[in-house]
């Protein structure tokens, strides 16, 4: 089984439930975090709609807070997911160019390019 992860009509990722639990759960980690909605809404009948305005809010500030340490451990702690959310933002057309990236995060981008040929749609 598998669930899909949409937006606009187009399907930006469609995991295995166990991935997809695994990241669902993570979302809600970092939207208290971040205390910001990630425009990621509830799983319905194995489908998710993505709202496009609050998700790039949401990585925009994922980046910020990124770039905000140095902590190794803080740092490995986060780059999964923040690396699974740059391919969704990659895939529903929100650049992560390098001034959002910054240089603090200069690996991210090459990792979501690498994750993201082995995620399926």
């Amino acid at each position: 089984m598998s669930q899909y992860f949409d937006m606009g009509g187009e399907t930006l990722w469609n995991p295995s439930n166990e991935a997809s639990g695994l990241f669902r759960r993570q979302v809600a980690v970092f939207e208290a975090e971040l205390e910001l909605p990630s425009g990621i809404g509830p799983m319905e009948n194995d489908e998710c709609e993505i709202d496009p305005a609050a998700f790039e809010v949401f990585v925009d500030a994922l980046l910020a807070l990124h770039r905000e340490t140095d902590h190794a451990v803080v740092l490995a702690l986060r780059e999964g997911f923040t690396v699974t959310v740059l391919v969704l933002a990659e895939r529903a057309g929100i650049g992560a160019d390098r001034a959002r990236l910054g240089s603090a995060a200069a690996g991210l981008r090459e990792k979501a390019h690498e994750l993201g040929r082995r995620m399926p749609r």
